[in-house]
């Protein structure tokens, strides 16, 4: 059997900094308790600020306290340099001391 070429633009390898792209890296989202909410809710509109802000993070934040998979899903934004919104119960100011340790 002649085995094809993928198709143009066929993600091949994973870019830099992301886990290779089979199921079993990426398969703990099906899991994910926010895999049916709208995105809106984890990632700041560039205009939110102060109490806003803080009132849609505490909000996303309870719903994964409530994930089977909140430690991958945090484990990933630290592997990947996440740097926007909510992650595994983590915010990106949370985050940014371990991104900038990623860095050095």
């Amino acid at each position: 059997m002649n085995r094809r070429k993928p198709p143009a633009g066929a993600v091949t390898k994973a870019p830099d900094g992301l886990p290779y792209p089979l199921i079993e890296n990426w398969e703990w989202q099906d899991y994910a308790a926010c895999k049916d909410v709208n995105p809106e809710l984890f990632f700041a509109a560039e205009s939110e600020r102060g109490l806003r802000k803080h009132a849609r993070e505490l909000l996303a934040k309870s719903l994964c306290g409530t994930c089977p998979v909140q430690r991958e899903c945090r484990r990933h934004a630290e592997l990947v340099g996440e740097m926007y919104g909510v992650w595994g119960g983590t915010t990106e100011e949370e985050r940014e001391p371990a991104l900038h340790a990623r860095s050095r």
